[in-house]
């Protein structure tokens, strides 16, 4: 069997436990109090019969009236009535005389008279009357004449209803103080569990968070047990990984900085000599892969320098109402150019009916969409085809962006939205492009989805909520 948490297979393992033991003695405990109850009322009835038969036999001569006149006029004087029937049987084992004048079961037939009469020994006998179905226990003497011959037998019958009776309260007794106890230990395990399973919860949630960016946050330490030590041990690792990223962000951002200048001046440079008609063939093949490959890294740049305003909150957005379908059109139109002359045919579906407004950051969406096309056109590789869609969804605007190359494989597609992924991609980038736009459209209080398109290549949408 598995349980699922720690306070399940704790109450299932402590509390069953107990319970089972409890069970256990409340059982054992009725059966120790039956049998002293009734072990003593047997020991104090064959004490009571083996002194009266005794007294009773030195009165016994060999003749049966006298036994007799003598049985009823010790019947007559019999103290006990109350409590006891006291019987004489004769030697077929019918009684003659009881206390109570008339018995209720004139011929017991029960294994404590045979037994006395057979072997001359006291003997006892518990159970039911064969006339009234009560229960009862019976303890029977032999009477002896002077030569040692059985002329009788002396029996005391007590019902043991009220020793039943007694049983039963000391057994519920029992059954309650174990119960007493059972949830006693319920309780005391309960909250013994709390102080470790809140903690746990606490520290889950932080783990959590901690697995989600969110550094440096830190746990309140209210014991100083393991569970405190743990606290103090993850308080630690939060501070250490939030120092470590705060020196990444910093690295990346001043090294982003220092990486502009050079790269301004060697794109600017690259297009002031690619004016030069005097530079031809290989040197002007060079020089267009110097322009390529600064605007390149211009491009990370730009990136890196967005990624370190996330991390250290000077990522901000001027939000207003904006027409998003300008918005998207405009980024077409600044890849239109671009898109001819690689060749890679650009479909865009306007909207069939008028798009509402909504909020927010033109620049900022602008620089999604852009990226997004950057994107299709680089891993849409031989395909050589973009589709763009606009569209009105429930209480929003949804942009599509398609393209027609292999695709994203099932098991990254949860990952690649994350900053500095990469996957089994080959293609080169800095893998924060996807982040910094999750993060715009996240601002937005829009989604960004990505999905296998049917038919193969890769559907992105980004979702804007319309103005409320």
């Amino acid at each position: 069997m598995r349980f699922r948490s720690i306070k399940t297979r704790w109450l299932f393992i402590g509390v069953g436990v107990v319970l089972t033991l409890t069970l256990l003695a409340v059982v054992a405990f009725s059966f120790s109090v039956h049998g002293y109850y009734y072990s003593s009322m047997r020991a104090s009835l064959e004490s009571k019969a083996k002194t009266a038969s005794e007294f009773f036999t030195s009165y016994v001569s060999r003749t049966y009236a006298e036994y007799y006149q003598s049985a009823h006029q010790y019947t007559q004087e019999f103290e006990d009535r109350d409590v006891l029937e006291l019987q004489f049987l004769n030697t077929s084992g019918r009684v003659e005389i009881s206390s109570y004048g008339i018995s209720a079961d004139p011929v017991p037939n029960t294994s404590d008279v045979q037994e006395a009469l057979q072997t001359g020994e006291i003997s006892y006998w518990c159970g039911k009357r064969n006339t009234t179905g009560e229960r009862i226990m019976a303890v029977s003497a032999p009477l002896l004449y002077s030569d040692g011959s059985v002329v009788g037998v002396m029996r005391y019958i007590t019902s043991t209803h009220l020793l039943d009776r007694q049983i039963r309260i000391s057994s519920g007794v029992a059954a309650c103080v174990g119960l007493a106890v059972t949830l006693l230990v319920l309780l005391s395990n309960l909250y013994f569990i709390r102080t470790i399973i809140d903690p746990i919860r606490s520290l889950t949630g932080v783990a959590r968070r901690i697995a989600e960016g969110s550094y440096g946050i830190q746990l309140e330490k209210k014991y100083d047990d393991e569970i405190g030590e743990l606290i103090d041990t993850i308080n630690e690792m939060s501070e250490k990984i939030s120092r470590a990223d705060k020196m990444q962000t910093e690295f990346v951002s001043s090294v982003s900085h220092e990486l502009r200048t050079p790269l301004t001046a060697i794109k600017g440079w690259s297009e002031t000599l690619a004016y030069d008609e005097t530079i031809q063939g290989d040197s002007r093949r060079g020089l267009e892969i110097i322009s390529g490959e600064t605007a390149r890294l211009t491009k990370m740049v730009e990136e890196l320098l967005e990624f370190t305003r996330l991390q250290d909150g000077r990522f901000t957005l001027s939000m207003e109402t904006i027409d998003l379908r300008a918005v998207l059109e405009d980024s077409l139109a600044t890849y239109a150019e671009l898109f001819r002359r690689a060749g890679i045919m650009l479909e865009y579906r306007p909207p069939r009916e008028a798009v509402l407004p909504v909020v927010g950051d033109a620049q900022r969406l602008k620089q999604v969409f852009l990226n997004l096309l950057d994107n299709a056109s680089k891993y849409g590789r031989d395909s050589k085809r973009i589709d763009v869609s606009l569209s009105r969804g429930l209480g929003s605007v949804i942009v599509s962006f398609r393209d027609y190359g292999p695709g994203i494989p099932p098991n990254e597609l949860p990952h690649v939205k994350e900053r500095f992924y990469k996957g089994s991609s080959r293609e080169r980038g800095s893998g924060i492009g996807l982040a910094v736009c999750d993060e715009i459209v996240t601002r937005h209080k829009g989604t960004l989805t990505l999905s296998n398109a049917s038919g193969g290549g890769l559907l992105v949408s980004v979702r804007i909520p319309l103005r409320p």
